[in-house]
């Protein structure tokens, strides 16, 4: 039981520290009248190249920011609970990836906010889940598409809005997708139903 609580509590320490990094600069940014758009990706221009690593980093308003609070804590706290022993790396990737990809994809324009990061964490949550076969992580998966399915429509011009970045949100779609493919046979895996036969035979023959 104590090993389950701490489990719970450790998963939560870097999304946590995330966020309480995301409101301590919204707040510098407000309180000192400062404007941190320019730390955001701008596609295929030099001086967007350092949001490839910054953008989720900066939110245009409080309210942006509120809007990607709780997602944002809820999938990478599952990732860093299920996957922990891969957890860095698929957040590193997702995390850089789905900046790169804005940044040979977007509109001209500064793409800001940690959206591509929630897709990013949705997709790879959903498809691991799934090619994994193990029920816990498909239940994860359908726990996600529950949750967050709809957010699937602002990937596509048609239907966000013109001030969204559809094209940050496809690049986290796409990238944690690659990822749960990438990073299948790391991290948790089904079970063997056979595993006990096979150690009995084992010791058997010995």
């Amino acid at each position: 039981m104590k090993h389950d609580v701490r489990r719970i509590v450790l998963a939560a320490v870097i999304p946590l520290f995330l966020l309480f990094i995301l409101y301590i600069l919204k707040f510098l940014e407000t309180g000192m009248d400062w404007d941190f758009t320019k730390l955001g990706v701008y596609p295929m221009e030099k001086r967007g190249v350092f949001g490839i690593f910054a953008h989720p980093l900066v939110h245009s308003s409080f309210k942006h920011l509120f809007a990607n609070t709780l997602p944002l804590f809820f999938l990478s706290w599952c990732l860093f609970y299920f996957y922990r022993d891969i957890a860095p790396y698929i957040f590193f990737v997702i995390w850089t990836g789905c900046g790169l990809l804005t940044f040979c994809i977007g509109k001209p324009g500064w793409h800001i906010g940690a959206s591509g990061i929630i897709y990013g964490l949705a997709f790879f949550l959903f498809f691991s889940g799934l090619l994994r076969k193990h029920v816990p992580l498909i239940a994860i998966s359908l726990l996600v598409t529950f949750l967050y399915g709809g957010l699937v429509w602002n990937m596509f011009p048609q239907f966000a809005k013109e001030t969204t970045s559809w094209e940050g949100h496809l690049s986290g779609a796409i990238t944690g997708t690659l990822c749960s493919i990438a990073f299948m046979g790391h991290g948790p895996q089904r079970p063997n139903p056979f595993a006990d036969d096979d150690e009995k035979e084992e010791e058997e023959g010995v």
